[in-house]
């Protein structure tokens, strides 16, 4: 593979994995040009190219880093396969029966910094000023949760279904449901649902959690 196409495809894969997060910052143009043998004026022709697709952003004296609305634009520029087909109500179908089952392997496998990570997601939603940097912080924490199962595919199906949440109809109801008061609520339900979590109660967090996405369906859906 060509050394140009390897870099592309390298950096869109930790970005499409979260392998490097929005806001994170990425190795500087030099670490790149010396790891995939390029010169720095040819990386520096690639990294423009994800800035003007708005993968990352650039500040002049402290580097490059992921952007925050990353996966509205990975989204964009391809989206995952099938994920375009996928409905907010199948989506929300797909939800009601996965997270729940998730609960014991969570609880079983969860680390310190799995929780730390929740807990980071949590504030950050609180934190936030925009619907949109909600969403994503809302999401984040759901990822967080199956990502704390220490399962390769599972985690794989989690950023699937993210994908479609960041497609233009879920934002559409999300942005019609999803009022000041609702979005208190969502983050009252998520800290009692971590909570259970680190508590190791199985029992009280998949009720947790299937209350929490029945509210969230029955806001965006109606039923």
């Amino acid at each position: 593979m060509d050394a140009t196409v390897s870099l592309r495809e390298t950096i869109l894969e930790k970005l499409r994995s979260r392998v490097w997060r929005a806001g994170q910052r990425i190795p500087t143009e030099r670490a790149l040009s010396e790891e995939f043998g390029l010169s720095r004026s040819t990386v520096r022709r690639v990294l423009m190219d994800f800035k003007r697709r708005r993968l990352i952003t650039q500040t002049v004296g402290s580097g490059t880093y992921v952007a925050e609305q990353v996966h509205e634009a990975l989204a964009e520029l391809a989206p995952a396969a099938g994920a375009h087909t996928v409905s907010p109500a199948e989506l929300m179908t797909a939800r009601l029966v996965l997270e729940p089952a998730l609960v014991d392997m969570v609880i079983g496998n969860a680390t310190a910094a799995d929780f730390e990570r929740m807990d980071e997601c949590n504030r950050q939603a609180e934190a936030s000023t925009t619907l949109e940097q909600f969403e994503r912080w809302d999401a984040a924490l759901h990822e967080a949760i199956a990502e704390a199962a220490h399962n390769g595919f599972i985690s794989g199906v989690f950023r699937l279904m993210n994908d479609v949440r960041s497609q233009s109809e879920w934002g559409v109801l999300k942005r019609r449901s999803a009022t000041p008061e609702r979005r208190l609520e969502y983050q009252q339900e998520h800290r009692a649902l971590v909570a259970a979590l680190k508590q190791r109660d199985a029992a009280q967090a998949r009720a947790l959690c299937m209350a929490h996405l029945v509210h969230v369906r029955t806001n965006m859906l109606g039923y």
